[in-house]
């Protein structure tokens, strides 16, 4: 991706930047990193993230760390390590030959730990999880010092060897920060380093058995891959004391941490403990469930890398936490489809139409534009024969007021072809229910103009029965009911789930120029929609999924605003 690609917006972190190499403080440097735990698949928020560490790297040329930080093994995988590199080159960027792991650290993690030991700077602490809770004290009251804080740096630098050594249970000791207990930041308050955990690693198999964590190992792996800009959320403010005392006391290499607001979506969980339990408990298919805020999931949808990097820079970066409506990013994703989503007809729910009139062993090729927003796409051809489909919503026996389209012995316009008229319709015996209808065409109105001037007020799409391919469409909607799910339900976001988030339609009918549609591909329904090819699609069995509705919500939005 090239800079040209990006048309960034002024914001402080940029300004914070452009100062610094305006000063020299880096030597001219820009060198941020993006840091992701590899427990689960990156969502949404994630993407923001990834757009502003990679893009303030590329705009000032820089360079963008990909540093897994992989501290937990428990909950750790390769799947995971490989479906974030995948998502990250997706969204158009590249970390070239700048990938890490904090697992390549660990040798230096524990030497700067018994450093730090060394100093009187940190100690082995024998308290109970429980124990160590009540000690911390609250927001409100002070801590208590732990009985074990004032071992001797010769008798923490044995406990803590035996420690890796494998001597002692998971869970039995810990080592500490030696910061200030009655500090007002409990964050000071003598934060654990390391703890015991026996659990095979991903990277290094069995060789560990104490493991740090992160506060400690986000600053240090910082200062080794000498980081400029170490841009993380909100949520790290309160950790930033405890970051910049680690390298002062460590007399190391010392980056600056800055804060930004992390994205929050409306009618969309962001936890990762909420989409593993949606995971888990079946409520989606998996990660990569188009009903997801995965960056996989709305890859499946149908979503473009360039609509989700739009989106990231229209909401911009800010120093305080607010809500996006989720309209806002669709709005983003059809902007983008529309200027590049070929236009086909399909329909979804199948009405038989037998024009009457039409000779039976007759067909035709009519010309369709494949996208009126970009003449260079050029004209396809499109079969045309006596029995047609439409929508089965474009008809009513009975219509309602302002209903204008297909009804008995009312005329209506067939995109591309000719103007029908319903003459008859035939009924199931049993249930009454319409199966059929008959029309004429008029043949002198083929294209979809009238030579004597008179005037539809509907349009409809259709296939040709005979040519047209039987698909399999998903039309997905916002998995959860609520713009804040779970705020009305006692914390069960669950409770909001969307029970018709996810329809699927099995006898819809597609254009035949869509058999060689591949998985990924991206198209406008006319009338209904963007769609793309799912991967679960082959040349026996078409299906695809809805990545947005035509209704543009946001613009409706944008429009009231500048009105008022």
């Amino acid at each position: 991706m090239t800079n040209a690609e990006i048309t960034p917006a002024p914001n402080f972190i940029r300004a914070i930047v452009e100062e610094d190499i305006k000063t020299g403080k880096w030597d001219g440097r820009v060198v941020t990193r993006f840091p992701p735990e590899p427990n689960g698949y990156l969502h949404i928020g994630h993407a923001k993230s990834i757009c502003l560490n990679f893009g303030i790297a590329l705009e000032y040329g820089g360079t963008c760390h990909l540093r897994f930080d992989d501290t937990n093994p428990t909950k750790e995988e390769a799947e995971y390590v490989q479906s974030i590199q995948e998502d990250v080159r997706w969204l158009g960027f590249d970390w070239g030959a700048n990938i890490f792991y904090a697992s390549d650290y660990f040798e230096q993690l524990y030497e700067c730990a018994v450093r730090l030991i060394k100093k009187g700077k940190a100690y082995v602490c024998d308290l109970s999880p429980d124990q160590m809770r009540e000690y911390r004290g609250t927001l409100t009251k002070p801590g208590k010092e732990s009985p074990y804080r004032n071992r001797s740096a010769e008798e923490n630098l044995d406990l803590f060897s035996r420690m890796r050594a494998g001597e002692f249970p998971d869970g039995s000791r810990v080592l500490r920060a030696r910061i200030d207990m009655a500090s007002g930041n409990i964050n000071m308050r003598d934060p654990v380093m390391y703890r015991i955990l026996r659990a095979h690693h991903h990277r290094t198999g069995d060789k560990w058995c104490i493991y740090p964590l992160y506060d400690f190992t986000h600053c240090v792996s910082d200062s080794l891959e000498r980081i400029t800009h170490s841009i993380c959320t909100l949520e790290f403010e309160d950790h930033r004391p405890l970051y910049d005392w680690f390298l002062d006391e460590l007399e190391v290499y010392h980056p600056q941490q800055i804060e930004f607001a992390r994205l929050n979506l409306t009618y969309t969980v962001m936890s990762k403990r909420k989409l593993v339990e949606l995971v888990d408990a079946g409520h989606v298919r998996g990660w990569d469930d188009p009903r997801m805020p995965t960056i996989s999931g709305m890859r499946r949808r149908g979503y473009s890398p360039e609509s989700i990097r739009r989106f990231c820079e229209v909401i911009g970066v800010a120093k305080r936490n607010s809500t996006v409506d989720a309209a806002l990013l669709e709005h983003c994703v059809r902007e983008d489809l529309n200027r590049k989503a070929p236009r086909v007809m399909s329909v979804l729910r199948p009405l038989r139409v037998v024009l009457v009139n039409y000779p039976e062993n007759r067909e035709e090729e009519l010309e369709a534009i494949n996208n009126p927003e970009d003449p260079a796409m050029g004209t396809r051809r499109v079969p045309f024969s006596r029995v047609i489909y439409i929508e089965r919503d474009d008809f009513r026996e009975d219509p309602p007021k302002q209903f204008y389209r297909l009804a008995p012995g009312r005329e209506v316009r067939l995109r591309y072809a000719y103007y029908i008229k319903c003459v008859g319709v035939v009924k199931d015996e049993k249930s009454n229910e319409v199966i059929e209808l008959h029309c004429t065409y008029d043949p002198e109105t083929r294209g979809g103009s009238s030579p004597d001037g008179r005037k539809v007020k509907a349009t409809l799409h259709w296939v040709s029965a005979a040519h047209a391919l039987q698909a399999e469409v998903r039309l997905y909607e916002s998995l959860f009911l609520t713009p804040t799910p779970g705020e009305q339900k006692g914390g069960d976001f669950k409770a909001d789930i969307n029970p018709n988030s996810l329809v699927v339609l099995n006898s819809c009918r597609v254009e035949p120029g869509l058999a060689d549609a591949a998985p990924g591909d991206s198209y406008q329904f006319e009338r209904q929609g963007y769609f793309c090819v799912d991967p679960d699609s082959s040349p026996t069995r078409l299906v695809f999924n809805r990545t947005a509705t035509l209704r543009d919500t946001w613009a409706k939005i944008e429009k009231g605003l500048q009105r008022s």
